[in-house]
């Protein structure tokens, strides 16, 4: 039975209708700056329209950033999303909007991981390490075949590991957190502070009164933009860090890597990782994987109908 899968992200709501493991339909819009959760899900009603509406359709399962607990369908912190201050009932207000239709939610990333594990590039691997890095930087485990969450929902969340002590001030208030250095956002900020500071640089000259998107520091990039460059280098440093923390610590085998910035990056990006997490590992190891999400933009939502038709009690991907 379909379900539709609905990732909420940063600048941009995604949602697919998902049947047998196969997109039937998908669209998106952009996610509302003012007005809270509410306007979230106003305008995810809306993308469900869109998508063709609720006749057919068995539940709808939502990927949402931050710390998400799944079972009582609750969004408890959402750093990155405006207006997002305080704990919110999600599933069960978007579950009103739709006329009662279930509603289940899960961490963006724990969704994004779980869909390369049944269907992207970590298919067949029991253990691994999902990395997204977009508006925020958010990771996902999978340990011995299983989504792993953790007693408190936060299980996998690399973005808000230190990586540098009393470093820059992360979107959640604390310091030195690799989504500080490797965030979309945060890169954004920190372009701006040195803009202002007398450091000219495409990045503000390509986005002077709107978000630099991951396409602008894919065009800073290819103009050899000194700042772009120098961003992007300590965020692969950070992620290298970071990352080989979390392999060294649980001997993993692979790391995916996804997220709107470092698929707009590409390979070149994600090899430039790869090397940094080796450069990183003690001991060194033969083996190990860093490699591209295969699932693209599709992956959050695809993987937030998996993930909700599993808590719902059935499988859209196909098989059980």
């Amino acid at each position: 039975m379909p379900w539709i899968g609905v990732d909420l992200g940063g600048t941009k709501i995604y949602g697919v209708v998902l049947d047998e493991g196969k997109v039937l339909a998908e669209t998106k819009r952009k996610t509302p700056t003012q007005g809270g959760p509410l306007a979230v899900v106003d305008t995810m009603a809306a993308l469900v329209a869109d998508l063709g509406g609720t006749e057919g359709i068995t539940g709808v399962g939502v990927g949402a950033p931050g710390v998400v607990d799944s079972e009582e369908g609750t969004v408890r912190q959402a750093p990155n999303l405006p207006g997002w201050m305080e704990p919110f009932g999600f599933s069960a207000a978007l579950s009103e909007s739709l006329g009662g239709l279930p509603v289940k939610v899960d961490n963006d990333v724990n969704v994004g991981t779980y869909a390369e594990h049944v269907l992207g590039a970590g298919q067949g691997a029991d253990n691994f390490l999902g990395v997204f890095v977009g508006t925020g930087v958010g990771g996902g485990l999978v340990l011995d075949g299983r989504l792993r969450r953790g007693p408190t929902c936060a299980a996998g969340e690399i973005g808000h590991m230190v990586v540098r002590r009393g470093g820059r001030v992360c979107g959640c208030g604390g310091r030195g957190h690799l989504e500080a250095y490797a965030g979309r956002a945060n890169l954004e900020r920190r372009a701006r502070e040195l803009d202002a500071k007398g450091r000219d640089t495409a990045l503000v000259d390509l986005a002077p009164a709107r978000r630099m998107t991951s396409g602008v520091f894919v065009r800073a990039l290819a103009a050899g933009d000194p700042m772009a460059v120098e961003l992007i280098d300590e965020a692969v440093a950070a992620l290298g860090a970071a990352i080989a923390s979390v392999v060294t610590m649980l001997d993993l085998p692979l790391v995916v890597i996804g997220g709107g910035l470092a698929d707009r990056l590409g390979p070149a990006f994600v090899t430039r990782v790869e090397q940094a997490v080796v450069s990183e590992l003690f001991p060194k190891r033969e083996g190990l994987k860093v490699v591209p999400a295969a699932l693209g933009d599709r992956g959050g939502a695809i993987g937030a109908a998996l993930v909700g038709a599993v808590l719902g009690g059935s499988h859209p991907a196909g098989g059980g």
